[in-house]
């Protein structure tokens, strides 16, 4: 049974957050990112799983927008706009524990086919990430520290 554009998404993302059995069922076996220094492959894609599951507690990914560009076919483009979340409990990316809840927003595209993930392109809001956890300064409208702004 193929799953909705919605299903396979969501079951993606669930599958990304730490459920990595999830992943199975909606990714093909040589699924690959196309993001600059990303990992590729299902052996990769659990290892950084398994990492950022380390450094941040209480990781999920929540999906805001997802936007369907597949053909009657079925395979295609679907674009996603949403947040990563966690608390930052284990050094990532050179930066020690802070211990603070952090938001980071992630806009992604996944080329569908034959109803599986094939390939993906990612950005995430690192930079943002790191005003959140204090390696960095600067003002600004944002989400963080409860500020509303764009989102």
């Amino acid at each position: 049974m193929t799953l909705s554009v919605d299903d396979l998404i969501e079951t993606l993302y669930r599958g990304l957050s730490g459920d990595v059995g999830l992943l199975d069922g909606v990714m093909a076996p040589d699924w690959s990112d196309d993001s600059s220094g990303q990992a590729s492959g299902r052996d990769e894609i659990e290892s950084l799983v398994a990492a950022i599951n380390h450094a941040f507690s209480r990781f999920t990914i929540v999906v805001r927008t997802i936007v369907d560009g597949r053909g009657e076919d079925g395979n295609g483009m679907v674009a996603v706009r949403g947040e990563m979340r966690g608390v930052h409990e284990g050094e990532w990316l050179g930066v020690p524990a802070t211990g603070r809840a952090v938001r980071i927003r992630i806009h992604e595209f996944h080329e569908i086919a034959d109803g599986l993930v094939v390939r993906s392109w990612g950005l995430e809001d690192w930079f943002g990430w790191l005003r959140q956890v204090g390696a960095v300064s600067g003002d600004g409208p944002g989400i963080y520290e409860g500020k509303q702004g764009v989102s």
